[in-house]
């Protein structure tokens, strides 16, 4: 379906004719019906489907310009995503007298007071900064009409449940939920039945967590071999451009350093970085200055990287869920995408569990290790639980 066949606005159709956006994505055709209809709606769908435009188009649509007030809210987990939320939503609105802003930590808390002072129509926050600002009676969310749960999944497993849940609370009036995940743990389906009315329920890919343009391949090498098959890996002339994950600031940092005196175009981005150093690299990575990006998990989460062939994980993914959200960065709206993972002998277990939940068939690159003899043990609960947020503190990424 073309976006010409709906009911949009024409200045939002002329805004996303200059994006080059002509084609719904799936998850688009599915949803926009019911957004607009002022549905609430609990949907899942690959990472890199098109969901931030899925929601952002149709806010826009709804959003009456005359009230200068705050009428849809869009929950996030990390300040680059509601960056990227800001930046969409402000091109899909860049005729239309729509303003979109965003609130984060780590950013002057006076400048965004003094910006939600003025017009704000949609805003994007991350839950620790929000809190903030409702805790001081500096924002008022009365006149929301739509409120936007987005990588729902990826907040819960960080901890963020109590944050949300007092977000819910602080919406008493009447409003529409747009509730969107890559993947449906048990909790998701709890959060929806509590705070969902009579939720429009769209389920894409069900049988395939990551995006199906994505290539996985994974090598078995030992631990003191990484970095020369890393090196080997990047001197292939098919990457354009790639992500390479690790599961530490630390780790990444001493990557980096080992890989900057060798290849040129290399950057890194990390939870510990100022944001505005952090903003600049992302900002250059799309830009294609930047050939090889030396991340953590602050990269593998919703950010949409158009230039980005291969995602290499030099670190093994802590969870299924973290290899979806980092692969996912490669691969994205369909275009042809290569996730590369490095396994080492520790890792065995966890490649077994991972390539069964996320129900892979991936090309061994070289040998393959034997899993026959390898039980499918899972981890205690105890491990397995997720951690707690303290609010003003952040998981270091």
């Amino acid at each position: 379906m073309k976006f010409t066949e709906l009911d949009i606005k024409p200045k939002i159709l002329q805004a996303l004719k200059a994006m080059k956006y002509s084609e719904l994505t799936p998850i688009q055709e599915m949803t926009f019906p019911h957004i607009l209809a002022g549905k609430d709606l609990l949907a899942t769908a690959e990472t890199g489907s098109g969901k931030t435009s899925a929601c952002g188009i149709p806010l826009v649509q709804r959003v009456d310009p005359n009230l200068k007030a705050i009428q849809a809210l869009i929950l996030v987990p990390t300040r680059e995503l509601a960056l990227q939320y800001t930046e969409e939503i402000g091109r899909i609105a860049q005729h239309m007298n729509v303003a979109p802003f965003a609130v984060y930590g780590g950013f002057d808390m006076g400048v965004q007071k003094a910006k939600l002072q003025d017009v704000v129509h949609i805003l994007v926050a991350t839950p620790g900064r929000l809190i903030d600002f409702l805790y001081s009676g500096k924002i008022s969310l009365s006149d929301v009409q739509t409120f936007v749960l987005d990588e729902a999944d990826e907040m819960l497993k960080e901890g963020f449940l109590e944050d949300i849940e007092f977000v819910f609370s602080c919406l008493i009036h009447e409003h529409q939920t747009l509730l969107f995940a890559a993947t449906m743990p048990a909790d998701i389906n709890r959060l929806a039945d509590k705070y969902l009315n009579q939720p429009v329920r769209v389920q894409l890919n069900i049988q395939q967590v990551s995006p199906q343009s994505l290539i996985h391949q994974f090598q078995f090498v030992a631990q003191d071999a990484r970095l020369s098959s890393l090196h080997s890996k990047m001197n292939e002339g098919s990457i354009k451009q790639a992500i390479i994950f690790c599961n530490s600031r630390i780790n990444a940092e001493k990557l980096y350093l080992m890989l900057k005196t060798k290849f040129s175009q290399v950057d890194m981005v990390h939870g510990g970085m100022e944001q505005q150093k952090r903003s600049s690299v992302i900002r250059r990575l799309r830009n294609r200055q930047v050939r090889f990006l030396i991340a953590t998990d602050l990269a593998g989460r919703g950010l949409d990287f158009s230039h980005v062939s291969h995602v290499i994980n030099y670190d093994f993914p802590r969870s299924a869920i973290t290899y979806t959200h980092r692969t996912g960065r490669a691969g994205r709206m369909g275009r042809e995408g290569t996730a590369i993972t490095l396994v080492t002998h520790r890792d065995l277990g966890s490649a077994k569990r991972l390539i069964t939940a996320n129900r892979l068939a991936p090309t061994w690159i070289g040998h393959q290790p034997d899993f026959s003899h390898m039980g499918s043990r899972k981890r205690s609960a105890r491990r397995n639980r997720p951690r707690r947020r303290t609010h003003g503190f952040s998981k270091k990424i």
